[in-house]
């Protein structure tokens, strides 16, 4: 909680505490007193902090407790005791049902703290919009009718002054959010409230003469904002990182003429499409957004050499440059890593396509995987074969089912090949597919719902971003590279999968 919503919250618990107090005088006085006080605290939040939907019921309890309050102070004793029997019972009950109510509101909601950044550089960051004037888009419509992408940077910062900028700046967006997971559309408006640790549009530090470069992909229905904490920690650590909206793939994306486009891409995928449909048409996606990371690619060699004016000209080392994604965002790495241009990338959690259109990747590749990701890949590992009772509880047929081992011991075989390569295959216990963005820290509902992993969201942010850091370092720095030596004490929850290659 923010400080003026949790001295409104101790108010409202003092105001019911009052409530059982026996001399009429002294409660009067102290209802009086803290209801005031209370109303202030409200005031000063609405001011300062800004209104957040959770608290609608302490916002009129107190104000109603206030009013009560100066009413009772005019009034005679006797009226007072008279009215005040039924009134206190009643007091009592609806202000610790609104503090329970708002403490689960406020618990399921939260306005969180990102984790500080480890390195000692200051981060800025900056948001860029680049059309692709060569591709048509075929998933909406743009205003020219070709591929346009919004694409955030983060970034090492000169110096910074203000306040940071918040996490998620387009606050329209937010309605989509909540509806991309089934929720009203106000449910997510107080991370309007959430920070970032990075500046807005300052310069460039001078600390290196340039930086490696990271393109970043979302995964499937996800959105820019939700790498916030992976791309901050990169930055401090001397990396111009870049995640990709992939246009009509997110929940929302806005545009610097106020449209907003949506997901379009879930109508490629249908419960009636056999299984060789779905994955065709999840190729042809993955291409889609491949592409996407090649045309970015092209513009930051455009920004490099001041083709297109930016404050990056001369600041981006494009002789080293990283990719990496979550989920499809995570193939699109894979497959992006293709580009002779990109040096090495990392997979976080997501499954391969493309692969029949192509021999395996020679250059370093890292997988880190859920625990629930390597447990199917360990299924397939050892052959199992599902009983007809687990293929009904799964909603799957045998069919079906054989053919998604076919396509993940391929998967395998591709892992296998990037250890040649100086890649590795990790996963994290205790995590499930969304502890690799920031998804986690949102709501710690997500973790009772199975929705996020066991692991607190802090731990797994920390124990992800080094290792991520450490391959970097290793393969676009030629420093570090520790932790892709095997098992550290440090990180016990990260464990080398060797035992499926």
């Amino acid at each position: 909680m923010r400080f003026f919503e949790m001295l409104l919250f101790f108010s409202s618990a003092c105001l019911l505490a009052f409530q059982f107090i026996v001399n009429p005088r002294i409660r009067r006085s102290a209802s009086l007193l803290t209801s005031g006080a209370g109303s202030i605290f409200v005031v000063i939040h609405l001011l300062v902090e800004g209104y957040r939907v959770q608290l609608l019921v302490l916002y009129g309890f107190t104000l109603l407790m206030f009013i009560l309050s100066l009413i009772d102070a005019f009034k005679t004793p006797a009226v007072v005791q008279t009215a005040s029997l039924i009134r206190r019972g009643l007091g009592r009950l609806f202000i610790g049902f609104g503090l329970i109510a708002t403490g689960c509101f406020l618990y399921v909601f939260p306005v969180f703290n990102f984790p500080e950044p480890t390195g000692e550089l200051k981060v800025s960051t900056q948001v860029l919009h680049f059309i692709d004037s060569s591709r048509e888009e075929t998933f909406g419509t743009t205003a020219t009718g070709k591929r346009e992408l919004m694409v955030q940077v983060w970034y090492p910062a000169q110096a910074g002054s203000g306040k940071y900028a918040p996490f998620i700046p387009d606050t329209r967006i937010l309605r989509y959010m909540a509806a991309n997971y089934g929720l009203p559309k106000f449910t997510f408006q107080h991370l309007k409230y959430v920070s970032s640790h990075a500046y807005s549009g300052a310069e460039v530090s001078s600390a290196q003469t340039s930086y490696p470069l990271i393109l970043v992909n979302p995964g499937f229905g996800s959105s820019r904002f939700l790498h916030t904490s992976q791309a901050e920690n990169l930055a401090s650590h001397g990396y111009i990182v870049a995640v990709i909206d992939h246009t009509f793939n997110t929940f929302a994306t806005e545009f610097p003429d106020g449209r907003i486009t949506t997901s379009t891409t879930n109508d490629l995928f249908s419960p009636d499409h056999d299984y060789r449909t779905k994955s065709g048409n999840r190729d042809k996606l993955g291409k889609v957004l491949t592409d996407d990371v090649a045309f970015a690619l092209d513009q930051f060699e455009l920004i490099q050499s001041g083709q297109i004016p930016s404050r990056f000209k001369g600041k981006i080392d494009l002789k080293h440059v990283g990719v990496f994604g979550h989920s499809i965002g995570g193939a699109t790495a894979y497959d992006a890593s293709y580009d002779p241009r990109i040096t090495a990338g990392i997979d976080l959690d997501g499954g391969l396509y493309r692969l029949r259109d192509r021999e395996g990747l020679q250059k370093p590749f890292l997988f880190i995987h859920s625990e629930s990701e390597y447990e199917q890949l360990k299924m397939v590992r050892d052959n199992r074969v599902y009983t007809d009772a687990e293929l009904d509880r799964m909603g799957s047929t045998r069919e079906w089912m054989d053919q998604v081992t076919e396509d993940k011991k391929l998967e395998l075989k591709r892992m296998r090949e990037t250890i040649g390569e100086g890649g590795q295959v990790l996963y994290v216990e205790n995590t499930e597919h969304l502890d690799f963005t920031d998804v986690q820290f949102i709501s710690p509902i997500f973790k009772i719902l199975g929705i996020t992993g066991k692991i607190a969201p802090e731990r797994a942010s920390s124990v992800i971003n080094a290792y991520m850091l450490d391959f970097f370092d290793m393969y676009l720095k030629n420093q570090g590279g520790n932790l892709m030596k095997g098992p550290d004490s440090r990180f016990p929850e990260m464990k080398f999968a060797t035992s499926l290659l």
